[in-house]
């Protein structure tokens, strides 16, 4: 089982909906979380640590993981999907986008042949 991290600023778009649209794929479990005080879900060390791959939407993302937790980091792998915050929660083009960015790091069922 892989275990995916996706953390975007208030955990309320981008982050929430990539856990929505791969919560349940087989192989896969996810969570998510946001860098911002007033995140739904606020990152923690728990988080980092219970990470396999950690997908940030944006550099601003990736900078504030690493000032926040940089040794619960080492041997993390951190993956910047460069998606902006101009989409709301599942979003059709959004979900496009996190599946195919996802999909470049992530072998997804529909991938190996499977029906998802």
């Amino acid at each position: 089982m892989q275990k995916l991290l996706f953390v975007c600023s208030r955990n309320k778009w981008r982050s929430l909906t990539a856990e929505t649209i791969f919560r349940g794929v087989d192989g896969i479990e996810v969570k998510s979380a946001g860098t911002e005080e007033q995140a739904r879900v606020k990152v923690n060390e728990g988080h980092i640590g219970w990470a396999d791959v950690i997908f940030a939407m944006g550099k601003k993302h990736v900078r504030r993981l690493q000032d926040k937790f940089p040794y619960a980091l080492i041997g993390k792998k951190i993956i910047c999907l460069h998606i902006p915050d101009e989409y709301g929660y599942m979003n059709e083009d959004l979900i496009g986008l996190l599946q195919s960015s996802v999909g470049t790091y992530v072998t997804l069922p529909s991938e190996r042949g499977e029906a998802q």
